[in-house]
C-alpha cells in the first residue's frame, strides 16, 4: 500500500463466503497490508471458517435479502470502511447505494441483481443481460454523482484483464512503430487500437489444473464457484460487436437500449463453442460465456465522428475451464440445464503441475494475434498464498489491487477497470500473477477449415465472428 493510503482503523467487511473471499483472504495474509482482525465476513450457513476464525477474522452468519440489507450493514459498516462483495445473488446496486450513503468505499467482482432476476418471467432476454445490468450501474452512477469510491466488476476477468489490454496496445505499438498518443484517455485508447487495426480481442483463459479425484456422476466440479459459474454459463452468450464484421450471427439480437455497442445471442453462452488460442497448448475450442468486460471493453474502445461510428472491436470471453469442469459443463446442459445434486471447488485435491493462463488476444493487426496475460500454475498458487488455486489467486490478485487503488483514490464515484490506472494497477497485483507474458502467433480461426477443406489460403478474412464458431 502506498504511503499516502491510509486504512488503518477500518474494516474491511466481505459479503460472501465462497472460494474468493478465502482466496482473497489467503492473499492478504501474505500481502500482510491489513490486520485480520478488521476484516468481518457476513454471509449465510457458513461452513469451514475455522482457520480464518484463527486469523482474527470476525464472521455474521446471515443471508442479505433486499428487506433486511440496510438493517444488517448499519450496524457493522461505519464511515471510511470498505465493502468488498463477492457474493451471488446479493444486488450489487443496492449495496452501492448503501455504501454511498454510508461513506464507505465498494468494489464487487461482477454485477449481480438479486436472486430470481435472471429467471424473472415478466423480464426480456435483453433486460437480464450483463448489457442490461450495466447500463443500469451507468445510471446509478449518474444519479449519485461525487462520492466514496464504488470500483465495480474488478477480479481478475472483469478486471485484470481491462488492464491487460491496455498493456498489450502498448506493446504492439512498440514493435509495430505506432505512436502512442501523450494523453491516454478514453478517445485515445480506442485512436491507438484503431491505428493498430485490432479487429477482435478475446478474453482467452485455458485451465489446465486437474484432480487427483475423479469427477463423479451427478457432481459439478470447478477450480472457483460452483453457483457463479453455473449463474454465468446460464446467461445469453454476449459480446461486443466490431464495425468490421460483414455477416449478422444466427439467434443475435441488438439490444433496444443503452450505447449499442454489444449485442447478445438467444443461447445460453455454455452452448456456443468459439475457437480460440492460449500459450498453454495452443488452439482450443472455449465457451463464449457472458462477461462485463465484452461489452465495457468495447465501449471504452470505440471511435466516432459525431455519430457515425469509425471503429470498434469484437470483444467477447473464450474460457476453456479445467476439463472436470468442462466434463461438469456437458453434464449440465445434457440433463437439461438442471444443476447437479452434488458440488466440488477444486482445491487441496488439484495435482501438481495445472496452469491456469488468463490473458487477452489482440487479433487482426500486423502481427497477426498477440496474447498477453498472466501464466500462473498451482505450485507457484500454494508457494504464494493458502486457500488458494491457480485461478483463484489470479481473481483475488484483481480483487486486491482494486481494494489497493479504490483505498489511494478514495473519491472518485462508481468506477470501471477501464477508468482506472493501468500500471498501477498491475503493480499491485504482478506478485500474485505468475509471469504476465506477450506472445505473438500466427494462429487464425481459419486454421481448422483450411486444414479440413484444403481452402487456399487469403480466401476468407479470417476475423469474422462467424469463422470463430464455425467447424
Amino acid at each position: 500500500m502506498s504511503k499516502e493510503a491510509s486504512f488503518s482503523g477500518k474494516k474491511l467487511v466481505f459479503i460472501g463466503f465462497g472460494s474468493i473471499t478465502k482466496a482473497t483472504i489467503g492473499l492478504l495474509v501474505r500481502a500482510r497490508a491489513f490486520n485480520l482482525s478488521s476484516v468481518v465476513v457476513i454471509a449465510p450457513q457458513i461452513e469451514q471458517h475455522q482457520p480464518f476464525v484463527d486469523l482474527g477474522v470476525s464472521f455474521i452468519d446471515v443471508a442479505l435479502t433486499p428487506e433486511n440489507l440496510g438493517h444488517v450493514l448499519r450496524d457493522v459498516v461505519q464511515p471510511g470502511d470498505f465493502i468488498v462483495n463477492l457474493s451471488v445473488n446479493v444486488s450489487s446496486a443496492d449495496l452501492i447505494r448503501f455504501a454511498h450513503a454510508q461513506g464507505a468505499l465498494y468494489l464487487d467482482t461482477c454485477i449481480e441483481p438479486w436472486e430470481g432476476t435472471y429467471n424473472e418471467p415478466t423480464l426480456t432476454t435483453s433486460q437480464r443481460s450483463n448489457y442490461a445490468l450495466r447500463d443500469q450501474l451507468l445510471a446509478l452512477g449518474d444519479e449519485l454523482g461525487p462520492g466514496p469510491t464504488a470500483v465495480v466488476t474488478h477480479g481478475a476477468n472483469p478486471g485484470l484483464v481491462s488492464h491487460f489490454v491496455k498493456s498489450a496496445l502498448l506493446q504492439l505499438a512498440a514493435k509495430l512503430g505506432v505512436a502512442v498518443p501523450e494523453a491516454q484517455g478514453r478517445l485515445a485508447w480506442g485512436e491507438l487500437a484503431m491505428a493498430l487495426n485490432v479487429k477482435v480481442i478475446h478474453i482467452a483463459e485455458r485451465d489446465t489444473q486437474r484432480s487427483s479425484r475423479i469427477k463423479s456422476d451427478d457432481e459439478f466440479v470447478n477450480t472457483w464457484s460452483v453457483d457463479g459459474f453455473v449463474s454465468e454459463a446460464g446467461q445469453p452468450a454476449e459480446l461486443g460487436w466490431g464495425s468490421h464484421e460483414k455477416t449478422w450471427p444466427p439467434f443475435a439480437r441488438h439490444h433496444p437500449f443503452g450505447s449499442n455497442n454489444a449485442i447478445y445471442l438467444e443461447r445460453p453462452g455454455a452452448s456456443v463453442p468459439v475457437k480460440t488460442w492460449t500459450p498453454n497448448g495452443g488452439p482450443c475450442t472455449g465457451l463464449l460465456i457472458t462477461h462485463n468486460e465484452a461489452i465495457s471493453l468495447p465501449d471504452f474502445l470505440t471511435v466516432k465522428d459525431g455519430s457515425v461510428l469509425l471503429y470498434r472491436p469484437t470483444v467477447h470471453y473464450a474460457y476453456h475451464p479445467c476439463d472436470d469442469a468442462l466434463l461438469s459443463v456437458h453434464e449440465y446442459v445434457g440433463r437439461g440445464w438442471k444443476l447437479q445434486d452434488s458440488k466440488r471447488i477444486m482445491n487441496d485435491e488439484i495435482a501438481p503441475g495445472g496452469v491456469d493462463a488468463l490473458g487477452v488476444l489482440l487479433m487482426g493487426h500486423a502481427l497477426n494475434a498477440y496474447w498477453y496475460g498472466s501464466i500462473l500454475s498451482i505450485d507457484e498458487a500454494r508457494q504464494i498464498a493458502p486457500f488458494n488455486t491457480a485461478t483463484s489467486l489470479q481473481v483475488a490478485a484483481g480483487v486486491y489491487s482494486g481494494i489497493i487503488w479504490a483505498i489511494e483514490n478514495p473519491d472518485r464515484g462508481i468506477v470501471e477497470p477501464e477508468q482506472m490506472d493501468h500500471r498501477r494497477v498491475l503493480e499491485i497485483a504482478l506478485p500474485f500473477l505468475g509471469s504476465l507474458e506477450g506472445i505473438q502467433t500466427d494462429w487464425t480461426p481459419l486454421d481448422t477449415i483450411n486444414a479440413l477443406f484444403h481452402k487456399p489460403e487469403g480466401e476468407l478474412c479470417p476475423w469474422q465472428f462467424e469463422h470463430f464458431t464455425a467447424v
